[in-house]
């Protein structure tokens, strides 16, 4: 099939997961076309089949902040019709979908069918889209979608209870894909990078933004390392990055704690680790700590969202209210006290990871965009 795939080019999760699922289906023989402002940050021309067409903005003196809905349906526009483009994949509801609805109705007219499959990630639809401001226009743009999808069943009960939807919602995990993170079982994974032999090893990684609540990642850690030689990796960057920065000076562990932004080696980074914090507000699934468990790390969550349906208690890792700082350190102390335990949990981490692989993922959205005809 000849697919177009629209997502934010970032960092997050969107974006990651949008970029992998083009990669994969360009390996199965698609013809893929990423449609957005920047080149996805994972993506990785291995194959012949992925094209990548920028959106560009014009700078006008009319308008106060540029109309980037109205360049991306027009850039799906003359990307569909100059490839014969059969299915629009839009990741995430704000504006893509409504974007795409655009496109495709600019494309009825020319007489050039194209179907729509929207994909709905978690604060496009829990946050902003349900805002009176967008409402509207989100639950309209779902609704004219062809087939709609969501990255678990937390966040189709919230699309259902926060919008009247008319379509079918299906849901389709986020995946990953297991083989990238095989290098925690390799040499190449040489902890003394970052810690001595004696020192555990703790990791988060976000867009830094406040639903990832980072400063309770660094209270968390700062109780574990007062109980046992520890580091904690920060890696990613964003709005709460200072706050946190000044946090672990105030609380005087510096040297324990090391921010080091945004990063493309993920799996080498989650190779070092012992347990991953996510204290997360909202989580519409967890990608991040998915990837954590594929990478034989244990995970420490909040109980918010899709997390539950990702990090299974007291196997994988432990789940704990939102803000209950002295649980999840409790929690961790407790594992990394216990190198039996452990150990246990760390294998069935990554043994529970493999139910989100990539190749059982992706035939099902192969058999959404045929769905769509």
């Amino acid at each position: 099939m000849k697919i177009g795939i629209v997502c934010y080019p970032t960092f997050g999760g969107s974006g990651v997961v949008a970029t992998e699922l083009g990669m994969a289906l360009a390996n199965k023989g698609h013809e893929v076309h990423f449609i957005t402002y920047n080149q996805p940050v994972r993506l990785d021309f291995i194959s012949h089949n992925l094209h990548f067409h920028e959106v560009a903005l014009e700078e006008y003196p009319l308008f106060q902040y540029q109309p980037y809905e109205l360049a991306l349906s027009t850039k799906m526009v003359e990307v569909v019709e100059t490839n014969n483009l059969e299915v629009l994949h839009v990741h995430y509801a704000i504006p893509h979908a409504y974007a795409a609805y655009m496109a495709k109705k600019m494309l009825k007219d020319k007489g050039i069918k194209v179907k729509v499959v929207t994909t709905l990630h978690g604060t496009d639809i829990t946050l902003v889209g349900s805002h009176p401001s967008y409402k509207t226009a989100v639950e309209f743009s779902i609704n004219k979608s062809d087939e709609v999808t969501t990255v678990s069943n937390s966040l189709k009960e919230d699309t259902l209870r926060l919008f009247n939807i008319e379509k079918d919602i299906k849901v389709v995990y986020n995946f990953i894909d297991s083989t990238k993170y095989e290098i925690a079982d390799q040499e190449e994974c040489k902890r003394i990078a970052v810690a001595s032999p004696d020192e555990k090893i703790l990791t988060h990684i976000s867009n830094f933004r406040p639903v990832k609540r980072i400063l309770d990642v660094i209270r968390v850690f700062n109780k574990v390392q007062k109980e046992l030689p520890s580091k904690l990796l920060m890696v990613g960057d964003g709005p709460e990055r200072l706050k946190a920065e000044t946090l672990v000076k105030e609380l005087g562990i510096t040297e324990k704690v090391l921010f080091l932004g945004n990063s493309n080696e993920v799996a080498k980074l989650l190779c070092y680790s012992d347990i991953f914090l996510l204290p997360s507000e909202a989580e519409s699934f967890g990608l991040a700590a998915l990837e954590a468990m594929a990478a034989n790390t244990v995970v420490i969550s909040s109980n918010r969202g899709g997390l539950p349906e990702v990090n299974i208690h007291n196997e994988t890792g432990f789940l704990s209210d939102l803000g209950d700082v002295d649980d999840m350190a409790k929690n961790a102390i407790s594992l990394l006290k216990d190198e039996e335990k452990l150990l246990e949990f760390k294998r069935k981490a990554k043994e529970h990871a493999k139910l989100f692989s990539l190749e059982k993922i992706l035939p099902q959205y192969e058999s959404i965009y045929k769905a769509c005809f």
